[in-house]
Order: structure tokens, then sequence, then C-alpha cells
């Protein structure tokens, strides 16, 4: 009994001095955005004296935030409608069925996960450059860099190795009950897939829908290299405000266009988290 209190007591103090790491920080850093400049010259733990919201007026208009923040929405939405449309099926086909290559594509995606996309960045790069000049070439034309359609199908492809073995993993769950009886039915494949198994593998799409979220909206060297012209994103937006700011010391507008980054992310944790954690190893009536 001795062993597990202590344990338990090692276990609370790791958790909650875990979470005064991370609380701290991000109170600081929201108190910071609604102080004026001037309340930076003195101790900053000290807190704010009233609300000055014009630190987020300026980051909009002054720093382009507003800007940079709908490219971030239109490039993270893209990419999750493509990497969702491509992995949900995909993910079914490789959990349900057997056909011919089907260990070879696991092999492939399996391997996909060992490949961090930053160190392919430059090729890539290379390659769409490449694309560019020959369709400026032939019709004086560009369309593979400086354009958010093509990052996020390049989002979406880092994705798809992670969200294929989270959802194929949990399909492999649900009983065959529910398909057999979706099949007496009259359902077909497509309307099994989609009427049965994608609303009980919910909880699992919502999992991978959070994680490629953060990983997308807070993406930051694919972003710069792809879109080298004004097509910014936050992560390129707030790096370059973080520039600018320490030669005019608005301290203020930096840390509310670090808010304007994390507020999104934290407002779609407490509006999934619920479902995060519930349903999680609910797959259905056993075999």
């Amino acid at each position: 009994m001795k062993k597990i209190n202590l344990y338990k007591v090692f276990v609370y103090v790791a958790l909650f001095s875990l979470f005064i790491s991370i609380i701290i920080p991000v109170a600081w850093v929201f108190m910071a955005s609604i102080k004026e400049n001037a309340e930076f010259y003195t101790s900053p733990w000290n807190l704010p004296k009233g609300f000055y919201f014009q630190n987020f007026i300026n980051a909009f208009e002054k720093a382009k935030m507003g800007e940079y923040f709908l490219n971030s929405v239109i490039l993270t939405g893209l990419s999750l409608i493509i990497l969702l449309v491509v992995s949900v099926p995909a993910a079914y086909v490789l959990a349900r069925y057997e056909f011919k290559f089907k260990k070879l594509i696991n092999i492939l995606y399996m391997a996909g996960l060992f490949i961090n996309v930053n160190y392919i960045v430059v090729p890539i790069f290379l390659m769409l450059l490449n694309w560019d000049n020959i369709l400026y070439k032939y019709l004086n034309v560009e369309f593979f860099l400086n354009n958010i359609f093509v990052l996020a199908i390049i989002y979406a492809a880092t994705g798809i190795p992670f969200t294929i073995y989270l959802l194929q993993s949990y399909f492999k769950t649900i009983s065959k009950s529910y398909e057999d009886a979706a099949c007496i039915d009259g359902c077909d494949y497509f309307q099994t897939m989609i009427k049965i198994m994608i609303p009980l593998a919910k909880p699992s799409i919502i999992t991978v829908i959070l994680f490629n979220f953060l990983a997308f909206w807070n993406e930051y060297i694919i972003a710069l290299t792809m879109l080298p012209n004004s097509n910014k994103t936050l992560p390129v937006g707030v790096v370059n405000l973080y520039q600018a700011s320490r030669g005019k010391a608005e301290y203020g507008m930096l840390y509310a266009g670090l808010v304007i980054v994390m507020l999104p992310t934290l407002i779609l944790y407490i509006l999934v988290q619920r479902k995060l954690t519930e349903g999680m190893t609910v797959g259905g009536i056993k075999d």
C-alpha cells in the first residue's frame, strides 16, 4: 500500500508540475497581449492595468495578421478535407478487405511514418519550381508555387501515413456483424462505409482531425518554402511580426499575434476533448 501511495503521489506531482509549466506561459502570453508598451518596462509579472485591445487591432491591420489568419484557415481546412477524403476510404479498405498487393501498400504507407517531411522540403520545392518553369515557358503562367491549394495537397500527403495507420487500427476493432447486417439490408460497400463504419469510427476520426489540425495550423518550414511571396500563413506571419516588433518595441502587438495563433487550437480542443475521451474503446458487438 505504501508503494502504491508513493507512486500515486509521484504521478500527481508530475502531472501538476506539467500543468503549471504549460498554464503559466500560456496565461502570461494572454496577459501580455492586453498590456500597453509602457507596462513591459516594469516587472513582466505585473498584472495588466487594463484591457488594451489596440494590440489586436494593430496586429490585424499593421502586421496583416488578419490576412495570414484567413490563409491559415483556408489552407488547414482544405488540407483536412483532402486528407480525410483520401485516408478514410483507404484505411477502411486496408482494414476490412483482402486484395492483391495489400501487403506492399501497407509497407509503403508504414514507411511514410518514418519520413520527416522537413528533410525533403528542398527536393519538393525544386520539383515544383521546375514544373512552374515548364508551365511558364509554354503557357506563360505559374501554378505550383505560391498556391495554397497545392500546399494543401502537400500537407495532406504528409498526414496520410499517420492517419491511415490510426484509422486502420480502429476499423479492425469494429465487429463484422455491422457489415453483415448492412449487407442484409441491401447496402453496397460504399453505403456500408458511409452509413455504418464512418459513424462508428467517429472518435478515431475526431482524433486524427485534431492532431492533423495542430500539425497543419502550426507548420512553418513548408509554408515558408512553398509560399515565398505574399500568401503567408500565421506561423510565418508571427515570425515576421517578431522581427518587426524587435525594432519598433511593440511587444503588445507581438503577444497579440501569438494569441491569434493559439486561440483557434485552444477553442478546437475545448470543443472536441469530450469526444476524444469518450467511446475510444467502443468497437461494437464482439465477434
